[in-house]
């Protein structure tokens, strides 16, 4: 893709970042690590202005992106097109304009668009995704990053300079955000990074990807198609909780609160039924977990794909990344972690069983190991996951039933 059709404009606009320092980091093909993207914002290929962006928000293969200090209510959902730029469009359909400095709620099923504090000036062979947080996901919290003069969401084109916009859509529960938090993540690639299923054949001999029950898969266990398939776990007695399912009508969840809420105001255990099977009702959003622990190397990262809609009328959605250091443990202890499953039915009741496989991971190679890899290092909240709940509730014990309040 190009920027010719925008370059002009953009720059007019007062982009951050010049061209002088767009060559301080090697052109190697691959999504940039966590040392590149340090640079990167030394670089200014993405800036806050005022706002410094802090070493923790540097992930192992992504920046974390925080909200500015207002948000636009809407009445419906867009895109801006090549002629346009996310203002200009919004000027009729933003009803409210609502102050983020000291948090707000923001109401379920309601779209709202808030500029986010950090702006890109991106070198031309450089592109940038989006994704949600994994916490964000996990509360059924839909976001998507939009840009000027470009009609794809959470994609952004090579050489962009201008802002980022987030829209979010709180679908199960209001919640409360306020300037400064994060419910997203930005990746910055060069060239084709992604791997095709004869080299995630050889990277699962030589660093296995996926383990089940401590094992490493077998290279003729894997199911591959562009990509890795990850399967549910709905295994176990009829009295264990395979997962849980959104309550409505819940009180507002403070995303800045950490192990704050009892598990039982907002969420259904979920139970197998006889022969490990579980029956989703339509439009109703859940949380499981997957059989396989994933194993994600400090050469690789990962990306939580939406899954092919012909395999049933159902969807695993908020596509997220999966930073390199994953479920790894380089002293071979850890056998992966988990990934927690976020899944809607569509438009009828489906039925799901143990094994079945539910979403699929895409591959990339990055263009050097990170040196910061996902895990306690990070202080990240997920490493050798056992349950799929968010950080924002009470501890879970080890058989993924809640510590208290069961």
């Amino acid at each position: 893709m190009s920027d010719a059709t925008s370059g002009t404009s953009d720059a007019a606009a007062g982009a951050p970042g010049g061209v002088a320092g767009q060559d301080a980091l090697p052109a190697v093909t691959g999504v940039l690590p966590s040392q590149a993207l340090g640079q990167a914002i030394e670089s200014e290929w993405i800036s806050s202005g005022d706002y410094r962006i802090r070493q923790e928000a540097i992930q192992p293969a992504s920046v974390d992106l925080r909200l500015g200090d207002f948000a636009w209510a809407l009445r419906c959902s867009f895109l801006p097109d090549v002629g346009s730029t996310v203002e200009e469009k919004i000027e009729d359909l933003a009803f409210q304009k609502i102050d983020l400095r000291d948090g707000a709620v923001l109401e379920r099923d309601r779209p709202y668009l808030v500029p986010l504090l950090e702006e890109l000036a991106l070198p031309d062979d450089v592109r940038a995704k989006a994704n949600p947080k994994s916490s964000t996901g996990r509360l059924d919290v839909f976001t998507r990053v939009l840009t000027d003069r470009h009609h794809r969401f959470d994609e952004v084109r090579p050489g962009y300079r201008g802002k980022l916009y987030l829209e979010i859509v709180p679908r199960s529960f209001a919640i409360r955000v306020r300037q400064g938090l994060s419910l997203n993540q930005l990746r910055l690639a060069r060239g084709d990074v992604r791997l095709g299923d004869e080299e995630i054949r050889a990277l699962q001999d030589e660093f296995p990807l996926l383990y089940l029950d401590s094992h490493a898969l077998r290279e003729s266990e894997l199911a591959l198609a562009e990509g890795l398939f990850l399967s549910v776990d709905l295994s176990g007695p009829s009295d264990r909780i395979v997962g849980y399912r959104a309550k409505k009508n819940s009180l507002p969840i403070d995303l800045s609160r950490v192990r704050a809420y009892r598990w039982s105001d907002y969420w259904e255990p979920v139970f197998p039924e006889a022969g490990g099977r579980i029956v989703l009702e339509p439009e109703i959003f859940y949380l499981l977990l997957s059989a396989e622990g994933v194993c994600i190397p400090p050469q690789i990262a990962a990306e939580m794909m939406a899954y092919d809609p012909t395999a049933g009328e159902l969807r695993t959605h908020y596509a997220g990344f999966f930073d390199p250091g994953f479920g790894y443990d380089p002293a071979g202890d850890r056998h992966g972690s988990r990934a927690a499953l976020e899944v809607r039915a569509r438009d009828v009741s489906f039925m799901v069983e143990h094994r079945q496989p539910v979403c699929k991971l895409a591959l990339e190679r990055t263009s050097a190991p990170a040196e910061r890899l996902y895990g306690e290092q990070l202080g990240s909240n997920y490493q050798g996951q056992v349950t799929m709940l968010s950080k924002h509730f009470e501890e879970q014990s080890a058989g993924g039933a809640p510590t208290s309040d069961g």
